[in-house]
C-alpha cells in the first residue's frame, strides 16, 4: 500500500468543502439551520488522533528496534488506520470549512459569529487528525531492503 498523497488529501477537503458550503446555503434557504459545532466533537476528534499517534509510536519503536516483538498484522493495522484517519480529517475538515465559508460573510452577527468560531477550531483539530495520520503513516514506512546478496551474485542470465 502507498501511503496518501497531500494532493489526494487537499482535494477531498476542498471538495467537501464546496459541495458542504452548496448545500448549506440550500438548507438556509428553505429555513433549515446547523446547530453549533460541540466542543465533545474536538474531543472526539482529537482523541481518535492520539489513539492513532499512540499505535503508530510502537510501530515506530519496533522499526528502531526498541520494541521486537511487534506482531506485523499489528504494523499493517496501523498503517490502515493511519490512512483512514488522514483521510477521516480531510473529510471532516471540508465539513468544517464548509460551515466556516457559510458564516463568514455574517460575523457581525454574534450567532454567526460564534457558529463560525466553533467551525474554525473544528477544521484546526481535522487537520491534526490529518497531519497525525500522514505521520504514522511515515513511521510505518519499511525501510527498504538491504540487497547485498543480489550485488555480490553474479546475473544468473547471460546477456
Amino acid at each position: 500500500m502507498r501511503r496518501t498523497s497531500i494532493r489526494t488529501l487537499a482535494l477531498v477537503l476542498v471538495s467537501v468543502a464546496a459541495v458542504g458550503a452548496l448545500t448549506l446555503r440550500l438548507l438556509e434557504g428553505y429555513g433549515i439551520y446547523l446547530p453549533q459545532v460541540a466542543w465533545v466533537e474536538y474531543i472526539a476528534i482529537l482523541g481518535l488522533a492520539g489513539a492513532i499517534f499512540s499505535a503508530g509510536w510502537s510501530v515506530r519503536a519496533y522499526q528502531k528496534g526498541d520494541k521486537p516483538d511487534l506482531d506485523p498484522l499489528r504494523a499493517a493495522r496501523t498503517f490502515v488506520l493511519a490512512k483512514a484517519g488522514a483521510l477521516s480529517g480531510a473529510l471532516l475538515g471540508g465539513r468544517y470549512l464548509a460551515e466556516v465559508v457559510v458564516h463568514v460573510g455574517e460575523l457581525e452577527i454574534e450567532p454567526r459569529q460564534e457558529q463560525a468560531i466553533a467551525a474554525a477550531i473544528a477544521v484546526v483539530c481535522s487537520l491534526v487528525l490529518t497531519a497525525v495520520g500522514l505521520v504514522v503513516e511515515k513511521f510505518c514506512e519499511l525501510p527498504p531492503p538491504e540487497d547485498t546478496q543480489a550485488e555480490e551474485s553474479p546475473d544468473p542470465l547471460p546477456s
